[in-house]
């Protein structure tokens, strides 16, 4: 995959212009904006934590939590980017990505591989309209999920030569995105990941786990403790009985 933007633009001048881009985006968010319902905030923990299991694995999977995105506009103003700010993305590159206040696509070496939006009634317009288009249009992100807490439902969309197709589950009943070796689905309630078919444990899930063989193994010690102490004093008396005999 290459960068989101056209060839042989200044990138010296583009850095620029972008850094401003993104101080007037930044100066411009009302206050709703740094407001997150319980729901979308549980969802976007799970998302993240998620993933940086997934990292482990695969250190060219990287996600990022609202991060703003700029690129050229297709067929626009190069010194007015295109701006948009998905709940999470994930790219693919071997080499740690470095991005502070936002995703200058000129100037990475790979464009948003798939971005994650959660939509909640305040923002169904924003996220299903208006990100749809600049995700699918002036992007080409390859993957863009969807996910509308409130209806417990879940859409997966892959770029197709007409644009977006909605993805069918597989006889697992999952999504695939076989590029990242992940299935996602709803469980419980909310999307969650397999990742090269294994169901991702939430780390509170992996805290209790490791509490719960630790226990085990404490105890499993203890009674192979008091196993030997049982045998060192059977063989105690043992030794004592034939002692005493004449």
């Amino acid at each position: 995959m290459t960068p989101a933007g056209p060839p042989n633009l200044d990138l010296g001048r583009i850095k620029v212009l972008y850094e401003r881009a993104e101080q007037r985006y930044l100066r411009a968010l009302p206050l709703e904006h740094f407001m997150e319902s319980t729901t979308q905030a549980t969802q976007r923990k799970i998302t993240v934590e998620s993933f940086d299991l997934i990292h482990v694995s695969r250190p060219d999977v990287q996600c990022f939590n609202e991060l703003l995105v700029q690129y050229p506009p297709p067929g626009g103003d190069p010194d007015k980017p295109g701006q948009v700010v998905p709940d999470n993305m994930v790219i693919i590159h071997p080499r740690p990505i470095v991005a502070d206040g936002s995703y200058m696509t000129p100037l990475q070496p790979v464009g948003p591989f798939l971005v994650i939006e959660y939509v909640s009634k305040a923002s169904v317009r924003k996220d299903a309209e208006v990100s749809y288009e600049k995700y699918e249009r002036e992007l080409k992100v390859p993957y863009y999920l969807l996910f509308y807490p409130d209806a417990d439902e879940l859409t997966l969309f892959r770029l197709g030569e007409d644009g977006y197709v909605t993805t069918r589950p597989n006889a697992n009943g999952r999504y695939p995105i076989p590029e990242l070796e992940v299935e996602v689905a709803l469980l419980g309630g909310w999307v969650r990941y397999w990742f090269r078919g294994e169901l991702l444990p939430l780390p509170g899930d992996l805290l209790k786990e490791r509490d719960a063989e630790r226990k085990a193994r404490l105890a499993a010690e203890k009674r192979a403790s008091e196993a030997d102490a049982e045998l060192a004093k059977l063989r105690a008396e043992l030794a004592k009985a034939k002692g005493q005999q004449p």
